[in-house]
């Protein structure tokens, strides 16, 4: 991945209204959910949503597809591991490291 390309989903993501929604659409996994499920669950007017969900299209987070009459939304899962490979490129000066609150010394 490339640095502006991180910068740019980073950029999605640094905001809480969008965070709650991709994070929404990493629980539903490759069912998706459609606007009006995002709504719902996430208590947003669709006007609101909508303006989220194309902002994070565009920095290639989320993915559409039409099914029918409705728009399922899903997260980018290609992107969202090539995100998080790129920030932890470099983790633990290239040694394998299992980060959690207490087990990683080295970082």
């Amino acid at each position: 991945m490339e640095e502006t390309t991180a910068v740019q989903s980073l950029a999605a993501l640094a905001q809480a209204m969008r965070l709650r929604v991709f994070r929404s659409l990493v629980v539903a996994g490759p069912l998706g959910r459609t606007p009006g499920q995002l709504a719902e669950e996430l208590e947003v007017v669709g006007a609101t949503l909508s303006f989220h969900l194309k902002e994070l299209a565009n920095a290639g987070l989320v993915t559409q597809q039409r099914d029918g009459r409705n728009l399922i939304y899903r997260a980018d899962f290609a992107r969202m591991n090539a995100l998080l490979a790129y920030l932890t490129e470099h983790c633990c000066q290239g040694a394998a490291c299992e980060v959690s609150a207490d087990s990683c010394k080295t970082c």
